[in-house]
């Protein structure tokens, strides 16, 4: 692990902790480091990072200074307007890591546990001017190449099938079964690859997130994987991202490919990962929330925006780098600086969310997809995936009631998201559906999942009027919507699934 020769110090910030302060004579992972800065790791970040960030907001602003893994300063962006303006003036701001002073001078090497996050690769969220413009619209195009209703009924049937493993038990781990798995199901079939790279792809994303001692080792196996996947594509090119990344016009190196292939991969796994999981966990705890769904006010995708405000998938984004001097929020940044972008309390920002109880239905202001010229291309892919898993497990367990506590769940958290270890549930036992051939396996035929048309939009329809009178229903399948069932016997989830259906 490397440790900085020379630590940087902010403008104005003192030589040391402040007489009293608890960083004299605390251990190595004490709340303080060098100067008297808040660390970003450790013990108190890993307990309550969102309490953390509202300390640093308290002290310092919107805009304060803190320390990273092994003491490495970093400015931690924290207001909304600050974070958007950090976004949007990427003439001063910019993604490319090589602008980073520590990186310049070797201080932070390659063995350094965060590299993995921010080391530069030929990719459009690291690229500058008229390369990052090259970069971005090949992908961009290779985005609008997605057939997203045929990604829905992919998403749908996947779902069915995670239900299927688990559905005669009457209980699950939902993080575990399904949110951890689908997202990942998903991406392999958009990128082409077979899912049964499934659980070794979830293994290794999961450590490399995490800043693990063993973070480069799981990046390096990702890679290793997609760069095979590349060079089979360009010799056997077929109906997927990868072929059109491939066959774009910006002519990408299989290396370009690859990275960006990686870059997607990872971050729509885990964005989505968390999404999915923090949605269901909104669903099964928040008392607003489910009597919103009793009084049939708010629809899936309604409770994904939500949650996109509440708790983002990616409650910080690493890292951002000043190329010339400037002003952010009242500090002054020095060229070569390094800046956190922080999602989670921009969105929270007093200033811009007085009141966090509001409810933000229809305001997609956040900052959970980032936004400028680096906003993620994505973000509609991952909505996609959240709301669709969702709607899919809801019809399928109408009944489904968290098992424990809401006090009892608990988060892994890292620098850049917070993930929840379990969901725990319980339900009335359901039998497996039969389901249709699943893209990815061998001998069923892609056209069964790419349509042409695109994605539908949430119905505006009104509340379901009630049944005239009770009926035994016919079993669901897979691709299709799941048939009425007797009035008093409806739940939540299902009267709200089927009012958004038009059913």
């Amino acid at each position: 692990m490397t440790t900085p020769k020379a630590p940087h110090s902010f403008p104005g910030t003192p030589a040391g902790p402040p007489p009293g302060c608890p960083a004299h004579g605390a251990d190595p992972v004490g709340p303080f480091g060098a100067g008297g800065l808040r660390r970003l790791y450790g013990p108190e970040a890993e307990r309550d990072a969102p309490g953390l960030f509202e300390k640093l907001r308290a002290e310092h602003g919107p805009v304060a200074p803190a320390l990273l893994h092994d003491d490495v300063p970093i400015w931690v962006v924290l207001g909304h307007s600050e974070n958007l303006h950090m976004l949007r003036t990427h003439s001063v701001y910019t993604r490319n890591s090589r602008r980073w002073r520590l990186v310049q001078d070797g201080t932070l090497g390659p063995d350094y546990p965060l590299t993995p996050l921010f080391a530069w690769q030929p990719i459009c969220s690291f690229a500058e001017g008229a390369e990052r413009e090259r970069l971005r619209g090949a992908v961009n195009n290779a985005m609008k190449q997605i057939d997203y209703r045929g990604v829905r009924r992919a998403i749908n049937r996947h779902s069915n099938r995670l239900v299927n493993e688990f559905g005669q038990d009457g209980r699950a781990d939902l993080v575990s079964q399904f949110t951890d798995h689908l997202p990942m199901l998903v991406m392999l079939d958009v990128l082409g690859l077979p899912e049964e790279y499934n659980e070794q792809m979830v293994d290794a994303a999961r450590d490399m997130l995490q800043g693990t001692e063993t973070a480069n080792a799981s990046n390096a196996a990702i890679m290793g994987i997609l760069e095979r996947h590349v060079a089979r594509r360009r010799a056997q090119p077929d109906d997927d991202f990868t072929s059109s990344l491939l066959e774009d016009e910006a002519r990408l190196t299989d290396d370009e490919v690859a990275q960006h292939l990686r870059l997607v991969l990872i971050a729509a796994y885990e964005a989505t990962s968390n999404l999915t999981a923090n949605v269901l966990r909104m669903v099964l705890t928040d008392p607003r929330f489910r009597a919103q769904l009793n009084g049939g006010q708010m629809t899936v995708p309604e409770a994904v925006e939500q949650t996109l405000w509440d708790q983002p998938p990616f409650s910080n984004m690493l890292g951002y780098f000043a190329v010339q001097d400037a002003e952010l929020g009242g500090q002054q940044i020095r060229k070569g600086d390094a800046l956190l972008l922080n999602i989670a309390a921009a969105n929270v920002d007093p200033v811009v969310r007085p009141d966090l109880e509001a409810n933000m239905q229809g305001n997609r202001a956040h900052l959970a997809f980032g936004g400028g010229v680096y906003e993620c291309p994505g973000d509609d892919l991952g909505r996609a995936i959240a709301d669709t898993g969702v709607d899919a497990l809801l019809m399928r367990l109408p009944d489904v009631e968290l098992a424990v506590p809401e006090t009892d769940l608990h988060w892994t958290n890292s620098l850049i998201s917070s993930h929840l270890k379990e969901l725990p549930v319980v339900f009335s036992p359901r039998q497996p559906l039969e389901l249709s051939s699943s893209p990815g396996q061998t001998g069923a035929a892609r056209t069964d999942w790419e349509i042409s048309s695109p994605a539908p939009r949430p119905s505006a329809a009104g509340p379901v009027p009630p049944q005239a009178a009770p009926h035994v229903p016919a079993p669901p399948t897979a691709d299709g919507p799941v048939a009425a069932v007797p009035a008093q016997r409806r739940g939540a989830w299902r009267r709200l699934v089927e009012w958004v259906r038009g059913g």
